[in-house]
């Protein structure tokens, strides 16, 4: 996916401020199973994916669960990072080679006190991830396995179709084993 079409899906800028704004990001390319992200560490950059997906987790009592996937046109940031320049809770692994688009949080700072257009683009984007991170809560919280399950073959088909079942199934809360009896019940 173009940076054009990323940066417009959070919030469309004038041409001048894009311009300024794409000046500063590059693009990256790491193989799957990369750990682009580590918990407990500061990270100094936001990730848009290009091409590829990932999926972010966090490990506990020797478990990985993941609570997160992205693929094309998502960003992928973390968020105490990003805001508060402390380490984040995340670890994030690509789970296919990825090509990425690369900011600087710092240089995107500077640019929010530079230029208004740019500080209401960073606005939208800490908004945006504000209410998927208050979906996902509410989906952990009100919905079935079962409802969660069909909100992503509604929502993101794809990922049904590249993403391993074990992650699947750690997204869900289940094991692979309940994870097969909900596919099985939906055929």
């Amino acid at each position: 996916m173009d940076i054009n079409e990323i940066l417009d899906s959070i919030y469309k800028l004038p041409e001048s401020s894009k311009e300024n704004l794409q000046q500063y990001i590059t693009e990256v390319s790491f193989p799957k199973s990369f750990g682009l992200m580590e918990a407990d560490k500061v990270i100094p950059y936001i990730y848009f994916i290009k091409k590829g997906m990932v999926r972010a987790y966090a490990s506990r009592e020797g478990n990985d669960i993941t609570f997160w996937f992205g693929h094309e046109g998502e960003t992928v940031v973390s968020m105490k990072s990003y805001v508060e320049d402390k380490p984040g809770y995340e670890n994030i692994e690509l789970l296919e080679d990825c090509e990425l688009y690369k900011l600087e949080t710092q240089t995107l700072r500077k640019l929010f006190n530079e230029d208004i257009h740019i500080a209401n683009w960073g606005r939208k984007f800490a908004e945006r991830e504000l209410v998927k991170t208050e979906e996902l809560i509410i989906s952990r919280q009100f919905k079935t396995s079962l409802e969660r399950y069909k909100d992503l073959m509604r929502d993101k088909p794809s990922l049904l179709r590249r993403v391993q079942l074990g992650h699947i199934a750690s997204y869900l809360g289940i094991t692979q084993v309940s994870l097969s009896r909900i596919r099985a019940e939906i055929k």
